[in-house]
């Protein structure tokens, strides 16, 4: 009887424990918080994913993963290709060279013709003929028109006959002068006679030399009834037609003539830089000067500086100058407006640096010099003249000295860059030039389908793919290094259209023109260290696909 209870309370905290843990789960905030821990768990691994996608596409991040067979790695910061937080910045850098500098002056302008001339009648007259056509080039003396001539033929007609029955009056009384004289000399008649005579001789020599002006008088209005050119030049649009009747008073007249051949051009300057044109002037020297169209973007034509005006004009503090051109093409019209372009004088053995490695700030102009160990320091710097997209730098800069031109945003004073030649081999404007083939999305689950990896390594390879086709484009542009800034140029407005399709992913489209050049940059690098780590052998695939197929 005294053995029996022991075994049962010995039992008795073993049955209260078994009984205890069934209360727990049956417990309902116990899987609310199991549900909540769970889902946070989820949410982390998703946007941490998603993360590190953004990173692999270009952006800074930590470390990625290995792509899935068939598609091209994703990396990191950490990776080869990655650029992180602590990589080295890409800047374009140019160097300082040594060349001769044009300085020059530009002024707006107006063509004005050599000679302007409205060609009237000096007769009134109905008009008969035109002898030339609207727009043709004519020369001084061509006959241009006729006026009916009748009426002055009639006039010239008159003074002769006036002219000749004078001159018979004239020869009777000189003959009648003659024998009063003989007579005069035999004492046969009176002197008073003699002299009544003589007069009459010089009033009829009076009158016939009248009549001689009026004769001259009518044939000069017959010459005048055909209207010549004054001037050599082009004709316009005739301001009168045939049969009308002009008069010399008319202003329009019967048509305009101007002179294109050679032609001249007005434009003004700043008073300031009177003094350095009249140094030239007076030395002698035949200035160049160019006429550019409205967009300065062709030249028209080229000629010299004829002269310079007398005074300033007070209103404008301007004072103008006129040029002459050949204007052999007839290229220059007159009244048009034109761009002129002087040389005044060239600077010899100037050191020059890009105009877009200039940089203003609170202490002037400055820019950014590259060390030999790929630091950037701040450099003050004083500009001379500007000529295209180079400019003279007299005093902060030496010639073959490394001078950042883009990627200045995010630079201070002994950071590390890395320099990219313009126009050199690295340029993506000379790398990724023309169009790639097409975009090979699905590239990257080709490799394992149906595989539980092949949605990792599929995300992976789609982030590569603007890669793949910045890759053909590095490719097709490998002699852009041998070609012209121009073509450069050329070429990088090309990779902008592309950029603006979408072709290199959107994230790239928001980005200014600087950033998007080491976006490229950084897709080249990130393609050419995938294709090394492709190129470590086909093993390397599968486990890089079993590795993502486990997560």
């Amino acid at each position: 009887m005294t053995t029996t209870p022991t075994p049962d309370n010995k039992q008795a905290p073993s049955s209260s424990s078994a009984v205890g843990k069934p209360g727990l789960l049956r417990r309902w905030w116990f899987w609310v918080l199991l549900v909540v821990l769970a889902g946070g768990g989820y949410s982390y691994w998703s946007h941490k994913r998603a993360a590190t996608a953004e990173q692999a596409q270009g952006g800074p991040g930590g470390a990625g993963g290995q792509g899935g067979p068939g598609g091209k790695g994703r990396r990191g910061a950490g990776g080869p290709g990655g650029f992180g937080t602590m990589g080295l910045s890409p800047v374009g850098v140019a160097l300082a060279k040594t060349a001769d500098v044009n300085v020059y002056l530009t002024g707006l302008g107006g063509v004005t013709p050599t000679a302007t001339a409205t060609v009237r009648s000096r007769v009134d007259g109905q008009l008969m003929k035109l002898h030339f056509k609207e727009g043709q080039l004519v020369k001084q003396g061509d006959l241009l028109a006729e006026l009916d001539a009748r009426p002055y033929e009639v006039a010239v007609t008159q003074a002769e006959g006036q002219l000749a029955r004078d001159q018979a009056l004239l020869n009777a009384a000189q003959l009648d002068l003659k024998r009063y004289r003989t007579l005069l000399a035999q004492d046969s008649i009176a002197s008073q006679q003699v002299d009544t005579q003589a007069a009459l001789v010089k009033q009829y020599e009076g009158t016939v030399k009248s009549d001689q002006g009026n004769l001259a008088s009518a044939r000069l209005q017959l010459t005048y009834s055909r209207v010549t050119a004054p001037v050599s030049g082009r004709t316009g649009l005739r301001q009168v037609d045939i049969g009308n009747i002009v008069h010399s008073s008319d202003t329009s007249g019967i048509v305009i003539i101007t002179q294109v051949q050679p032609i001249t051009a007005i434009f003004s300057i700043p008073e300031d830089n009177i003094p350095a044109v009249m140094k030239q002037l007076q030395a002698g020297k035949k200035l160049a000067t160019d006429a550019w169209d409205r967009e300065q973007k062709n030249k028209l034509a080229s000629g010299t500086l004829l002269t310079i005006d007398n005074q300033v004009d007070a209103t404008t503090g301007t004072v103008k100058l006129k040029a002459q051109f050949p204007n052999t093409d007839f290229a220059l019209f007159p009244n048009q407006f034109v761009n002129i372009r002087m040389l005044l004088d060239t600077r010899q053995g100037a050191t020059v640096i890009p105009s877009a490695a200039i940089q203003r700030g609170s202490k002037g102009l400055f820019v950014y010099v590259v060390k030999q160990d790929n630091s950037v320091t701040v450099r003050n710097v004083k500009t001379g003249p500007t000529e295209g997209d180079v400019t003279a730098i007299e005093d902060g800069v030496a010639s073959g000295e490394t001078v950042v031109v883009d990627g200045i945003d995010r630079l201070r004073e002994g950071a590390k860059v890395e320099p990219v030649m313009r126009g050199g081999a690295d340029d993506p404007a000379n790398k990724l030039t023309e169009k790639a083939g097409p975009r090979r999305h699905k590239a990257a689950g080709a490799g394992a389908p149906g595989a539980p990896g092949a949605a990792a390594a599929g995300t992976a390879g789609a982030a590569g793919a603007s890669g793949t086709s910045a890759a053909q484009g590095e490719q097709s542009g490998q002699g852009g290094q041998n070609m012209t800034p121009e073509e450069r140029q050329k070429r990088w407005a090309e990779i902008n259209k592309r950029i603006d399709a979408g072709e290199f992913g959107e994230e790239i489209k928001k980005l200014p023109e600087d950033q998007r050049r080491q976006r490229m940059m950084e897709m080249r690098r990130q393609r050419a260290n995938g294709g090394d780590s492709n190129a470590a052998g086909p093993a390397g695939a599968p486990a890089a696909g079993n590795a993502n197929a486990s997560k």
